[in-house]
C-alpha cells in the first residue's frame, strides 16, 4: 500500500479474493461455444489459454530469479526478501485479469478486431515502432511524475516499496496506476487495429515483450552478455539490463526507462554507476556457504511448497489446497524429473550474524529418500554433495541420515556433518510442561528418543510405554543406571512423546485432553479435536535472520526446525566435531547456545481444528 493511497489503489475485484477470475466466465463460455458451433477466431479464443501461458511464463522467471539469486552469481542487490514483500505482491495476476478483460472487451465492442490474420510484417514493424517512439517516450516522462512527492506518496511509492525485486514486482501498482500504464501500451493495439495492420502474432507477440522484459529487469541477477553489447553497441539504448533497473529501485532518481534507455541518456538522468554496477554483477560468481543444510521432497504437492515453487504457497504452512489437484499432471511430472535428477540444487540461502546459509535440496521425495530400494542411489547423491561442499569449503553441513558411514571412510573431511539429534532432544524436552510427572513414548527407538528418556529419568520424570518387549528394548539400551522403563494402560498419560513408526490410531484411545510432541521430522496425523498437538521440532529464529521468506514446509512463518538450527549453531560456537551416527551432544548446552544466539521455543501446542 501507497504511504498515502490515493483514488482507485485497489483493484476493483478485491473482495473477490482467489475467486475473481470468475469475472471472465462469460467470455470464456462464449469463447469455447464459437470455437466449437460458430467459428474459430484465434484473438478471442486463443485469449483465456494465454492467460495460463503468461502465469506460466512469470513462474518461470520467478523460479529461475530464486534459484539464481540463491546461489549467488550475478545477483545484484544482496537484501534479502520478507514475507511482507511476498504477501504484498501476491496479486501480481491482477494485470493478467486485466488484460484478458482489455483484450474480450475490444473484441466484442469493435468488429475489426475478429478473424485476423495470424500475421502481418507491417503491422509487427508498426508495433514495434510505436512502442519505442511514442510509448517509451510518453511513459518516461509519466514514470518521472510518478515520482513528484504527490504522486508518489499517493500511487508509485507502493511498487518502489520493493528494494529487493523479483520478476513480479514489476506488475505490483495500485490500480489507477496499472491504468495508466494500460492505455500507453494499447496505443501500438490500437493504432494497428484501426489501421487495418493488426495480427494475432502483433497482439500477443507485444503482450509477451512487456511480460519479458518487464520479468528480466526486475529479476535481481545479471546476465545480460557483455558480449552482445561489444557487437551491437546500440543495444546498449535499445534495452535495458536488471542491474540498470535494479539502481531505478536502490537510487530512485535516476534510469527512469521503462525498457529502452535512450531517454534517460537523452536527458541525462542515466546513473553515474550503471556500467560499473553491470560489470561488477557479471564478474560476481557463486557463494560458497559457511553451513549448509540438505533437504528432501516430502509429498508430492512440496514440489509447490518450495522457495522455487509458488511464491504465495511457499510463503504459508504446507496445507492441503484443492487447486492444486488442477494441474496434479504437472505434478507427476515433478516425480518423474526426481528419477532422473541426479545433483543436489540450491533451494535457499540466509545470512545470520557473520554466517552465509544455504539450503540445498536432494531432489528425491520422502518415500524415495527412505526406501531400501533408493538407498544406494540417495546415499550416492549425499556422498556426492558433501565432496562438493567439501570444495565449496563449507564449515558445517547439516544431513540426517547416510553420513556416518561415509565419515568414517573418509576420516581426513574437513567439513564438520551435524544430524542436530541433540537439538531436538532439548527442544522436546523443553516442549514438556513443567510438572509433568509422567510420559508415554511412542514410536522408533533412535537415539534422540533415548537421549530424551536419559534425561527425563535425571529429572524424575516417568517414562511408560505399552509394550514389554518396548520394555525390554529401551532397558537394554539407556544409559541411566537404577531406572525402570514401566508399563502404562494407554489412556492414562497425558503427554505422548511420538516418533516414527508408530500406530497413529492409538490417537483414539488417548485421554481426553492428551498432549502429542513429536520428536520427527513428520508430523503425526491429527485425529483428535480434543486433544493438543505440537509441532515438529523447530524454534522461532531471530529477526537478524535474514531472507526467510517461505515456510518450512508445515512450519508457520519464521519458525525453522532445529535439526537446520543445529547446524548455525555448531557453526557460530566453532564445536569442530560432528554429530552423526551414534554421536549426540550435551541437550542442555546446545539448548543454551541456541537460546544465546536468539532462537527462541515455540509457543503453546493447538488443537486440531
Amino acid at each position: 500500500m501507497a504511504s498515502k493511497p490515493g483514488i482507485l489503489t485497489d483493484w476493483p475485484w478485491k473482495p473477490l479474493g482467489s475467486f475473481k477470475f470468475v469475472i471472465l466466465s462469460p467470455w470464456i463460455a462464449h469463447s469455447i461455444y464459437s470455437f466449437i458451433w460458430i467459428e474459430r477466431d484465434p484473438t478471442y479464443y486463443l485469449n483465456f489459454p494465454y492467460i495460463f501461458l503468461r502465469m506460466l511464463h512469470n513462474q518461470i522467471w520467478i523460479s529461475i530469479s530464486r534459484y539464481q539469486t540463491a546461489k549467488g552469481k550475478g545477483r545484484i542487490v544482496d537484501k534479502g526478501l520478507e514475507f511482507e514483500q511476498v504477501d504484498r505482491e501476491s496479486n501480481w495476476d491482477d494485470q493478467i485479469l486485466l488484460t484478458a478483460i482489455v483484450l474480450y472487451t475490444m473484441h466484442t465492442i469493435f468488429p475489426i478486431s475478429a478473424n485476423l490474420p495470424w500475421w502481418r510484417t507491417d503491422g509487427v514493424i508498426l508495433t514495434t515502432i510505436l512502442h519505442a517512439g511514442p510509448v517509451e517516450f510518453l511513459y518516461y516522462w509519466l514514470h518521472r511524475a510518478l515520482h513528484h512527492h504527490f504522486l508518489y506518496s499517493r500511487y508509485h511509492s507502493h511498487h518502489h516499496s520493493s528494494i529487493v525485486t523479483q520478476p513480479i514486482t514489476a506488475v505490483i501498482h495500485p490500480f489507477a496506476e496499472m491504468l495508466a500504464y494500460f492505455v500507453l501500451f494499447l496505443i501500438p493495439l490500437s493504432t494497428t487495429l484501426f489501421l487495418n495492420k493488426s495480427s494475432v502474432a502483433a497482439i500477443y507477440g507485444y503482450i509477451f515483450y512487456i511480460d519479458f522484459m518487464n520479468n528480466m529487469g526486475h529479476c535481481n541477477f545479471e546476465f545480460f552478455p557483455k558480449k552482445l553489447i561489444s557487437y551491437f553497441p546500440l543495444l546498449k539504448y535499445l534495452s535495458y539490463t536488471p542491474s540498470f533497473h535494479s539502481l531505478h529501485h536502490t537510487k530512485f532518481r535516476s534510469n527512469y526507462s521503462l525498457f529502452m534507455p535512450i531517454y534517460d541518456y537523452i536527458y541525462g538522468t542515466v546513473d553515474t554507476s550503471t556500467d560499473a554496477t553491470y560489470e561488477a554483477c557479471l564478474k560476481r560468481q557463486e557463494e560458497s556457504p559457511d553451513v549448509v543444510y540438505l533437504t528432501h521432497l516430502t509429498t508430492l504437492d512440496s514440489i509447490f511448497q518450495l522457495r522455487l515453487g509458488f511464491a504465495s504457497i511457499a510463503s504459508n504452512p504446507q496445507t492441503y489446497k484443492w487447486y492444486l489437484t488442477l494441474i496434479y499432471p504437472f505434478t507427476m511430472c515433478s516425480l518423474l524429473i526426481t528419477w532422473i535428477s541426479g545433483h543436489a540444487i540450491v533451494l535457499e540461502n540466509n545470512t545470520f550474524k557473520d554466517l552465509k546459509l544455504q539450503c540445498w535440496l536432494i531432489p528425491r521425495f520422502k518415500t524415495q529418500y527412505f526406501s531400501k530400494r533408493h538407498s544406494t542411489t540417495v546415499k550416492k547423491l549425499i556422498e556426492e554433495t558433501i565432496m562438493k561442499a567439501e570444495l565449496s569449503g563449507v564449515k558445517v553441513k547439516e544431513l540426517n541420515a547416510h553420513c556416518a558411514l561415509y565419515i568414517e571412510r573418509v576420516p581426513q573431511l574437513k567439513i564438520k556433518v551435524v544430524d542436530g539429534s541433540s537439538l531436538v532432544a532439548a527442544t522436546v524436552l523443553n516442549s514438556i510442561p513443567t510438572g509433568t510427572i509422567q510420559v508415554l513414548l511412542r514410536g522408533k527407538f533412535n537415539k534422540v528418543a533415548l537421549a530424551i528418556t536419559n534425561a527425563l529419568f535425571r529429572q524424575n520424570v516417568q517414562v511408560t510405554v505399552l509394550y514389554n518387549d518396548e520394555v525390554n528394548e529401551l532397558e537394554r539400551t539407556l544409559t541411566s543406571s537404577n531406572r525402570s522403563i514401566s508399563l502404562s494402560p494407554i489412556n492414562t498419560p497425558k503427554i505422548w512423546l511420538v516418533g516414527d513408526e508408530w500406530n497413529e490410531d492409538e490417537q483414539l484411545q488417548a485421554s481426553e485432553g492428551s498432549f502429542f510432541i513429536p520428536f520427527s521430522h513428520f508430523p503425526p496425523k491429527q485425529m483428535r479435536k480434543d486433544c493438543f498437538y505440537h509441532y515438529t521440532p523447530a524454534m522461532i529464529t531471530p529477526t537478524a535472520l535474514v531472507n526467510l521468506h517461505s515456510c518450512e514446509n508445515w512450519l508457520p512463518r519464521r519458525r525453522m526446525s532445529v535439526w537446520r538450527i543445529a547446524g548455525i549453531i555448531h557453526a557460530l560456537e566453532r564445536w569442530n566435531v560432528h554429530e552423526c551416527g551414534n554421536t549426540i551432544f550435551d541437550v542442555e548446552k546446545v539448548w543454551e547456545a541456541s537460546i544465546r544466539h536468539g532462537f527462541k521455543p515455540l509457543n503453546t501446542p493447538h488443537k486440531l481444528e
